[in-house]
């Protein structure tokens, strides 16, 4: 919460506005306590916060043939307008595999790697534990890593196993 109030120090008007948007009633039903654990941080903080968007769980989701997929995987918002809308990246970086490899698959925790203020991405130093049997994995076929790498493996975006195989590489 601080680091977002340092951006509005001069502003003596405005709001804290927020919009929770991912996860969904998938199949093994992991992501059914994050929004609540996030809506009661919210709820402690002396901040006035306005909830304007909340697309999670049975609200982002969807059902085909009983397999659970999102409805969407990522919002975007257009700074000028403050329009929202759904949106993918095509082009995600060599950061993308950075973080994955050191933060998704080995456990390690999630951390800040863009500093707003000084736009700027900043990886570093950091350190992790190695994926454990990572030759194992990078000779396996597509469906052994979608099945056993993914959490809800049915509702995957199409280049998810690529991204696991750049990630292990």
């Amino acid at each position: 919460m601080s680091s977002i109030k340092s951006f509005s120090d001069h502003v003596q008007c405005g709001r804290l506005e927020v919009h929770p948007v991912g996860g969904f009633n998938g199949n093994r039903q992991l992501s059914q306590r994050l929004p609540h654990q996030l809506l009661s941080e919210f709820d402690r903080l002396d901040e006035d916060i306005h909830l304007v968007t909340l697309c999670v769980t049975e609200l982002n989701g969807r059902e085909e043939n009983e397999n659970h997929f999102p409805i969407t995987y990522g919002i975007a918002v257009n700074v000028r307008t403050a329009e929202i809308y759904r949106a993918s990246c095509q082009d995600r970086g060599p950061e993308e595999e950075l973080e994955h490899a050191a933060r998704a698959l080995t456990g390690g925790p999630m951390v800040r790697i863009y500093d707003a203020k000084t736009e700027q991405l900043c990886i570093g130093p950091d350190s992790w534990v190695p994926f454990p049997h990572v030759d194992f994995w990078s000779q396996q076929d597509d469906k052994q890593i979608l099945e056993n790498l993914s959490i809800p493996p049915r509702a995957e975006p199409p280049h998810f196993v690529e991204h696991i195989r750049t990630t292990l590489i």
